[in-house]
């Protein structure tokens, strides 16, 4: 016989949800596959770039990246289909009303102003902190011009080699630029951060912090002090995914960004000022 007490139990156990477990995106194999395709190609790039050349053939060199990061999104696309996870879910919102493209490339502009300002200075205290350690003269009025240790040195010759040069090439950086953009995204801040958060059993600390590392790691063709500059960067560009809820801002930026930085580096190099 049901008693009153027992059914009401009986209610309870039924509507008592279970604790959901972390969830991941793809397979932890897959993962790990990942990240050291992106360090063994990190690592294979610097010691590359930074060999004795005097030029770089840079449409094969530009080639060369498209072709690894549209190989990273069909691994992460094929991780997504381990588990059946939708690409939308690591995307976030893609509305493509005008208002709300225009509303994210306003963001896009705003964070990377912002973050420019952010790096900037950590760059400004890296540079003095590296000087009262070297014990080098630190830039004032009165002194000789501050001249950039050899890793610094290093690591401008080495983006300058990659700077378009001509109508082709800039062409060619465009477009890199923005499947680069598109791309990276995807994958450290989409795949990677969610990866990361899952693991730590969703501690969203955490998927930030592992993802920026891997994404500063992944550029040690730019040297220590760039790396370390470039995961602060990707721990910005993630907190801008977790606003907008949406990797499009960050897309935009992103692109951006490098389109920016490798005209610059070209323009510097025509007046040879680099």
């Amino acid at each position: 016989m049901q008693t009153p007490e027992s059914s009401s139990m009986e209610v309870a156990l039924v509507e008592t949800p279970l604790p959901a477990a972390p969830l991941t995106v793809a397979p932890a194999w897959h993962t790990v596959v990942l990240i050291a395709v992106i360090l063994w190609t990190s690592v294979r790039g610097a010691s590359q770039l930074s060999g004795p050349h005097d030029s770089v053939n840079r449409l094969a060199t530009y080639g060369f990246t498209a072709a690894m990061e549209l190989l990273l999104l069909a691994w992460v696309l094929f991780g997504l289909r381990l588990r059946r996870t939708p690409l939308r879910s690591i995307l976030g919102a893609f509305s493509f009303n005008p208002r709300a493209l225009a509303v994210d490339f306003g963001f896009a502009m705003l964070f990377w102003i912002s973050a420019l300002m952010v790096l900037g200075t950590i760059g400004i205290a890296w540079t003095d902190v590296e000087a009262l350690v070297t014990h080098r003269a630190l830039p004032t009025h009165t002194a000789q011009p501050f001249t950039p240790d050899p890793s610094q040195q290093q690591a401008v010759r080495v983006l300058a080699q990659l700077a378009p040069a001509n109508r082709q090439e800039i062409a060619a950086w465009v477009l890199l630029c923005l499947l680069v953009g598109f791309i990276e995204e995807t994958v450290f801040r989409g795949y990677l951060q969610r990866q990361f958060t899952g693991w730590a059993r969703g501690g969203v600390g955490a998927g930030v912090l592992f993802s920026a590392l891997i994404f500063g790691g992944a550029h040690a063709y730019q040297g220590a002090r760039n790396m370390v500059l470039l995961a602060v960067f990707g721990a910005l560009f993630s907190l801008l995914a977790m606003f907008r809820r949406s990797l499009r801002a960050g897309m935009m930026a992103h692109s951006w960004h490098d389109l920016i930085a490798g005209l610059a580096l070209a323009l510097l190099k025509a007046y040879h000022l680099i």
